[in-house]
């Protein structure tokens, strides 16, 4: 297989971006829609505008993409047909490689999400019962540090 393109996402992107959250959250059985799939794509091309969506591309189409704003990574979702193929982890390293620390949340409920990030090097700093954010679902703050060489 061959390894993605990682770029910075354009305009143009946010109808895909969109649409892969969307199909993660139509697909997660726990995840309340809050939003219209029309409103998932404005919050992708809002993310975009602001310059913190890179995505990964294979074959000439964006198969995820990762949201950071400097040391917080906001979203990193992987299209359903690409997941296993070294997406998610391609957009992560990339971000590690421009950060000394990252941390991001994810949910509680979202255990295959905890053991990827943990197996690049995040670790869990705190739990909430949700009340924080908008789905009012437990949460889990996670954080990576560069090792000092």
């Amino acid at each position: 297989m061959t390894a993605p393109l990682i770029r910075a996402a354009r305009s143009t992107d946010a109808g895909t971006t969109g649409a892969i959250l969307s199909a993660f959250i139509d697909g997660t059985d726990w995840m309340p829609r809050l939003h219209t799939r029309a409103e998932d794509i404005a919050f992708a091309g809002h993310m975009i505008a602001r310059g913190w969506v890179s995505v990964a591309e294979t074959e000439g189409a964006v198969k995820g993409f990762i949201a950071r704003d400097g040391e917080e990574v906001n979203a990193l979702y992987v299209a359903p047909a690409a997941q296993g193929q070294g997406i998610g982890t391609a957009l992560l390293r990339e971000a590690q490689t421009h950060a000394d620390h990252l941390i991001l949340w994810t949910f509680q409920a979202n255990a295959g999400a905890q053991r990827f990030y943990a197996r690049h090097g995040f670790t869990e700093a705190e739990r909430t019962d949700g009340n924080r954010n908008d789905e009012k679902l437990p949460d889990v703050r996670m954080v990576w540090i560069r090792e000092s060489t």
